[in-house]
């Protein structure tokens, strides 16, 4: 009899650690079978970046490039310059708003508050104030595609809203390998595609914006790295911007003593 219970004991045994087995296998495809690709990048040049600025956006237009800056009683929309890092204008915003993501659209700038649902609309050429319109959620990042403006609010989700109204449009949610994205922040469309932060992450990632899946990523953690040496003051990564008359992409970060050009394959 005992050597029957033995017999069973190892023929149990050995079907549990092949189930157990099984399981691992599967387990470790899921998450990386379809997992979004690493994009490799160079640092081609850096510039110095003003320090003051807790860096909410980041955006070229017309050669001139364009940041907001956040946090309440030092949130400003700006035009610096790219090789000296100095401010060339600014706007200081009330005190009672937190500046976030900004983008230009057809010479008309749109700077997101933070959690004040409001959207700051502005000249380009003069920063003159042109109307304030609401939004429905917090307010992190922006872009536009050309046509429609594109936010984010911390969450898995975009939100496109019609330029002339914020009138919602549609809401996209963003995934990779099945699963949300978080804390997307600020954002840059480049050709055909949405570069987002991710808040509290080293990541940009990549994302199609009829499907919301990621479909790359960058890891800046060396750069990001680099800044925190230099600078233990400088907080996380967050602004892309694209140039398009250069095809230059520079990223940079909240009080980050830089700003580096990085290069990739769009």
């Amino acid at each position: 009899m005992k050597k029957i219970w033995s017999l069973l004991l190892v023929c149990l045994t050995g079907l549990i650690s092949c189930m157990d087995n099984d399981s691992d296998v599967k387990g470790s495809n899921v998450g990386t079978e379809n997992a979004a690709p690493v994009i490799s990048y160079n640092v081609v040049s850096t510039y110095p970046h003003d320090t003051s600025i807790y860096t909410q956006g980041l955006e070229f237009y017309q050669g001139k490039l364009f940041q907001s800056g956040g946090q309440y009683g030092r949130s400003k929309l700006a035009h610096t310059d790219l090789i000296t890092g100095k401010i060339v204008q600014q706007l200081p915003l009330d005190k009672k708003y937190f500046g976030e993501g900004l983008t230009v659209l057809n010479d008309t700038i749109y700077q997101l508050t933070w959690q004040e649902h409001i959207v700051h609309v502005y000249h380009v050429k003069d920063f003159t104030k042109i109307k304030e319109l609401p939004i429905n959620t917090a307010g992190w990042g922006l872009t536009n595609d050309g046509k429609n403006i594109v936010a984010s609010d911390g969450s898995s989700n975009l939100y496109f809203y019609e330029p002339s109204t914020f009138r919602l449009l549609r809401t996209q949610g963003v995934t990779e390998n099945g699963n949300p994205v978080i804390n997307l922040n600020e954002l840059e469309y480049i050709n055909g595609y949405i570069y987002a932060n991710q808040y509290q992450y080293n990541y940009i990632v990549k994302i199609e914006p009829n499907s919301g899946q990621v479909v790359g990523k960058l890891d800046l953690t060396e750069i990001v790295n680099r800044i925190k040496a230099k600078d233990p003051r400088a907080e996380e990564l967050n602004g892309i911007a694209y140039n398009p008359d250069t095809k230059k992409i520079y990223v940079t970060g909240k009080y980050w003593p830089e700003l580096f050009e990085v290069q990739f394959a769009l």
